[in-house]
Order: structure tokens, then sequence, then C-alpha cells
């Protein structure tokens, strides 16, 4: 018994000289670490001192603070930054969808600001810029070695003024100057209307008014057809949509889907994931829909486009997404303020993040650019036989079968122009007419 003690008590021994020995160097690193990070933040505090006591001018010590703060955050990725009170209290305005600006999302890459959309109706849009623009110069100041919330402060100013911003722009030689008025900036989320047989939802953005907005919108043009039957499917237009809240790109993607995960996200941790799936409930009742999507469609909008390609319940159409496929959670901090971090990638329900890589559509369609036409080639493009001198005329149609072919006329010359203002939803509106033609597909 005794022998059987005294081998017990050398296992225990033996144990905790074995924990020490593999503790101990696992306890002097992090010992070390954390004198390392100590040195440093001494370091901040000997150079934040001799900032604020020898620089040439006197310091706002404040401004400093978050001067650093910001650094700190936007050395990580594009997307984490400091949000001053003003600020946050800017961000949340924007949530509800309403803010004042010029009506842009931007990011940045290689110094300087990139268009990632415009915002339908904003003056931005209307000046004509475009998704891809970047942003050289604000009112002749160059925005090259400004942090991104630098440069947006100094587009900013009041509802009115004018500002010129320098645009530098694919396929153009030169740099130009566009000149834009502020605006209160007040978003409508979704606008919705029938083309045809068709119904086609814009949808800009994705904030608090997105998923009722859009199925409102469906119910008022389900209804103006006198029923679901009377229409061959949805256009969803997320062109230039530059996204928004995640709930909200949830929602609008469990609108047309039974079943099945909408989109999942991984962070640091394995059990800081996320999936999110649909519940039962079809708006659209099974009908067709394609998903148009451009260079401006990114975050909230690759994950509905994502999420409806997966689950082959649309047919995406365009041209790749932007490619922002990471998370941020807004995180209020002490004095109003906030951090917005990058938190999260987000995964489509293939199990494939988009980040950097886009959405990728199922058919290319480029949307070309409009060459206008002199009057000649106008009038050789409507002239038809009826036009010569002396036609014979057509007197074997009853009055009944000549407004039978002048309705189908108006319906294709409608067609056409719509061919000619825009070219990818034309296109769309033609996959949803070829795919009621071929009848349910069981």
């Amino acid at each position: 018994m005794r022998r059987f003690v005294v081998a017990a008590l050398g296992g225990t021994l033996a144990g905790i000289l074995a924990t020490t020995q593999i503790a101990g160097p696992l306890l002097a690193q992090d010992s070390a670490d954390n004198a390392s990070v100590y040195e440093q933040l001494d370091l901040f505090g000997d150079i934040f001192e001799r900032i604020r006591s020898q620089y040439v001018e006197e310091v706002d010590e404040g401004d400093l603070i978050e001067a650093a703060i910001n650094g700190m955050l936007t050395s990580l990725d594009p997307h984490s930054s400091y949000l001053s009170p003003d600020d946050a209290a800017q961000m949340r305005l924007q949530t509800r969808g309403e803010f004042g600006g010029l009506g842009i999302e931007v990011t940045q890459e290689e110094g300087f600001v990139k268009v990632v959309s415009p915002i339908d109706g904003t003056p931005a849009s209307e000046a004509g810029i475009e998704a891809g623009d970047f942003i050289t110069h604000v009112d002749g100041e160059s925005v090259l070695g400004l942090t991104l919330d630098e440069a947006v402060d100094m587009m900013r100013g009041p509802v009115g003024s004018e500002i010129i911003i320098t645009i530098a722009r694919e396929g153009e030689t030169e740099p130009f100057d566009v000149s834009i008025i502020r605006d209160t900036i007040k978003l409508t989320a979704v606008r919705s209307r029938t083309e045809g047989d068709s119904i086609v939802l814009r949808v800009t953005t994705f904030n608090d008014q997105t998923t009722p907005n859009l199925e409102e919108g469906i119910a008022e043009q389900i209804d103006a057809a006198g029923g679901i039957d009377n229409i061959n499917g949805l256009v969803l237009d997320l062109r230039n949509n530059p996204g928004g809240l995640l709930t909200q790109a949830i929602r609008v993607s469990d609108a047309f889907l039974e079943k099945g995960e909408i989109v999942s996200t991984r962070g640091r941790f394995v059990e800081d994931g996320e999936r999110f799936n649909a519940t039962p409930g079809d708006l659209m009742q099974g009908k067709p829909i394609v998903v148009l999507i451009n260079g401006g469609s990114a975050s909230a909008s690759e994950i509905v486009a994502g999420a409806l390609k997966d689950h082959r319940r649309a047919i995406v159409v365009g041209t790749k997404s932007f490619g922002k496929g990471s998370v941020q959670t807004v995180m209020p901090l002490r004095g109003e303020g906030a951090m917005r971090l990058t938190t999260a990638r987000y995964y489509t329900p293939s199990g494939r993040s988009i980040q950097a890589l886009g959405v990728s559509p199922d058919i290319i369609v480029e949307q070309p650019r409009r060459q206008p036409q002199t009057e000649e080639e106008e009038e050789r493009r409507t002239r038809s036989e009826a036009d010569l001198r002396g036609s014979l005329g057509n007197d074997s149609l009853s009055e009944d079968e000549i407004r039978q072919i002048e309705e189908d006329r108006a319906v294709a010359e409608a067609s056409a122009q719509l061919r000619e203002d825009d070219y990818q939803l034309a296109y769309a509106i033609d996959i949803l007419k070829g795919l009621s033609a071929l009848g349910p597909q069981e």
C-alpha cells in the first residue's frame, strides 16, 4: 500500500513537472508578447506627448487621438473606420433612407476614391457619374494620400452648394471636371413598374424601407395586371446598388425562396459563424426571375444575387459584381462615436466567398454606350414601304385585323425603344418572354 501511495505521488510530481515544462515556455512567450505591446503603447504615449508639446503649431489633443484611432482601423482594410459623433449620426440617418450629400457610394483604391455606384435620382447620378469612376480632385484639391473619411468630408457641404470633382474614367484619355449641386438625398429603396407582362423591380439600396417597399411594389403590379397569372416573371434590377443592411438582404432573398440557406457568415472564431435560412413563401409564386447586376452591385446586392443563383431560383444577367464579401459591425463608443469593424466574411449557399471575386452572371451582357445617330441614319431606320410615293395599299384586312397589327407594332416599337434605352433590361425581359413561351417547367 505504501509503495502504491509513493508511486501515485511520483506520478503526480512527474505530471506537475511535465506541465511546468510545457506551460513554462508558453507563459514566457505570452509575457514577452504583453511586454512588447506595453512598450509599443509607451512609444505611442511618447510620440503623442512630443507632438502635443513640440509641434510647430498648437494641436487639438482630441483630434490627434481620433486620427490615431482611425489610422489604426483603416490600416486593417478599406471598410473599417472610426466614426466621429457627427459621422455616426449621419450613418444612422442613411440607414433610414434620408441624408445630405452627392448620392454616391465610394471606396478607396490605389490612394484614389473609387465610385462603387451612383444612387438613382441623386445629383451624382444626374451629373453622369458612373460606377468605376475615380475621383482624383475635389474643388481642385487632390485626394491622393487622404483617408477615405477625409476625402468624403471634402465632398460634404451645405445643401444647395456647388462642388467640382475631377473624374478619371476608363476609356477617357484625360481626367475631366464635373459640377454637382449638393442636395438632400432621399432614397426610394424600391421602384416598381410593369414592362409588357414582366414586373421590373429597381432596388437602389438595402435600408429599413427595402423589404416593405418590395412587397408593396410586387402586390401593386400583380393587382394592376389582374392577377399573377397575367405576369410572366420578375426582373430584379440590382445594378449600381452599393448594398446596405445584411438583414434586408436576407429578407429580400427570403421573399423568393421557399427553403434552404441564404447566406452564412464566418468570423475569426468558429463559434462566431452564423447561418441564415429561408422560410416558406415566395412572393412570385414560382414565376421566373432574372436578376440584373453590374460592377456597381456590391455587398447586400451580391448576397441576394448569389443566393438566388445558387438555388437556381433566378438567372443572373449582366456583368461581374463588385466583390465586397465582408461584414462590418458598427459598435457604439463612448462620446456618441462609433467604430465600424470588419468582423466576418459572408458565403453564398454553395459555400463560396465572393470577396474580391464578385458574383459572375449566368449570361454576360454588357451595357453598350449609346452612340448618337445622325438625322440621315434615323430617317433610314424608320422608312418603310408605306412611305414610298405611289405605294400600293392593303385592302384585304378587316378593321379588327388592322387594329391588332397596330397594337402588335406598338408593342414591338416599345421593346425596340427599351433596347436602345437599356439593353441589359431589354435582354432580361426577352429571357422572361422566352421562358413564358415554353410554358411551365416540371
